[in-house]
């Protein structure tokens, strides 16, 4: 039988310095989070599917991994940690002090199309806040955003902001169906100028409204873009939202982070839980966003406990890969040093090796014989790290 040599599609090993470097990378995020006063939560890695099924809006059920447990049961291994969180929030916490601030650091499964080189685990660490619905509550998220990927090397970064009530505003005010609303979503998202127009016509969108989704694409940069999409609409519902996102920008301020910060009222989600602010991170040297995050006001309400929240989530790999391409990756602070020992001397090296091991360093024994000694102590060396000879 030919061994098993390669992964399935989308999934791979991660050792070595990698490993290392992610798990320190993680440990950094998590550290930041701690200081925010977020308790982690630990989750299962797969739950029953009706905990992410269509009526929560996160991932379609073709993208899932999902299989049968001995009772019948359909299981899947999470797609999505914020409904996962939700659910324990709603389990463990109704009867506890509000807000409620869970973190975690977990892997997600979602089975993309082979096309899009896109990884179908990834690392994610994430918080979510609940029982705040605050404009202020939003402002410290993003503020933690800014502060987790700062304190992971990143300088050279944006964070968009959106908002997922104005454009269902909209789309209510158009009177659109589920299912329209969603074709002309994946249109603003694509800024398909033509599609959307197409779109308008055939379903007889005219005026006021017409003219503000055929701007949405349009509408991202600087706070000034909010006064124009105001100018747009006389909608109650989005100019709520607007406003929302005026008083998130002077919150912002307060934090000193709103350098990072900027509109794009374009921007939707995959995520159809999402009720108000939206928004993801991104930088040079990959094509996906580094994080994300919004608030859902009404998806721990399924879950039976009618609470606000908002969250967010950093996909480690990515982070990693952005680190990497922009050459920020720092090395592990860790010496890994080498004892070569001839047999005879085993005693010696292990008293040795124990000795540095007392004094926190990373030691390994090797074995080494009269012949292969110089050869050995020059490939363990070559990285330079720190050979003894025993």
């Amino acid at each position: 039988m030919i061994p098993l040599l390669h992964t399935p599609e989308g999934v791979r090993d991660i050792y070595g310095e990698e490993l290392t470097g992610m798990e320190s990378l993680s440990e950094s995020i998590g550290s930041t989070m701690r200081k925010y006063g977020f308790e982690e939560i630990r989750t299962p890695s797969f739950e029953y599917f009706d905990v992410f099924s269509s009526e929560r809006g996160t991932v379609p059920s073709k993208d899932m991994y999902k299989f049968i447990d001995r009772d019948g049961n359909t299981l899947v291994l999470r797609p999505d940690m914020t409904p996962q969180v939700a659910r324990a929030a709603a389990t463990y916490y109704r009867d506890g002090k509000m807000p409620i601030r869970l973190s975690y650091c977990g892997n997600t499964f979602i089975n993309n199309s082979g096309y899009q080189l896109r990884l179908k685990e990834t690392t994610q660490a994430g918080v979510e806040l609940f029982g705040d619905d605050s404009v202020v509550a939003d402002a410290e998220i993003l503020a933690l955003t800014v502060e987790c990927l700062k304190g992971a090397g990143l300088s050279e970064f944006q964070i968009e902001v959106g908002n997922a009530g104005f454009f269902r505003a909209i789309a209510n005010e158009c009177g659109l169906s589920v299912e329209d609303g969603e074709e002309l979503r994946q249109r603003i998202k694509n800024k398909n100028l033509f599609g959307i127009e197409d779109f308008l016509r055939e379903r007889g969108i005219e005026g006021r409204s017409a003219e503000l989704l055929l701007a949405i694409p349009e509408l991202f940069g600087s706070e000034e873009i909010l006064d124009r999409a105001a100018s747009l609409t006389d909608n109650e519902a989005a100019l709520a939202s607007l406003e929302r996102l005026r008083s998130l920008s002077d919150c912002l301020k307060q934090y000193g982070v709103e350098r990072f910060v900027s509109f794009d009222l374009g921007m939707l989600s995959k995520y159809r839980y999402y009720t108000g602010i939206i928004f993801r991170a991104i930088t040079y040297g990959t094509g996906e966003a580094v994080a994300s995050g919004g608030r859902y006001d009404s998806l721990v309400a399924q879950f039976g406990l009618p609470i606000p929240a908002i969250g967010m989530s950093i996909t480690v790999d990515t982070l990693m890969l952005a680190l990497e391409r922009q050459n920020l990756m720092s090395k592990p602070s860790d010496e890994h040093c080498y004892v070569l020992y001839r047999v005879d001397r085993a005693a010696d090296a292990i008293r040795f090796a124990q000795e540095k091991r007392a004094e926190g360093k990373s030691v390994s024994l090797v074995p080494v014989t009269s012949e292969n000694e110089s050869e050995v102590a020059v490939k363990f060396g070559e990285n330079g790290a720190t050979v003894w000879k025993v």
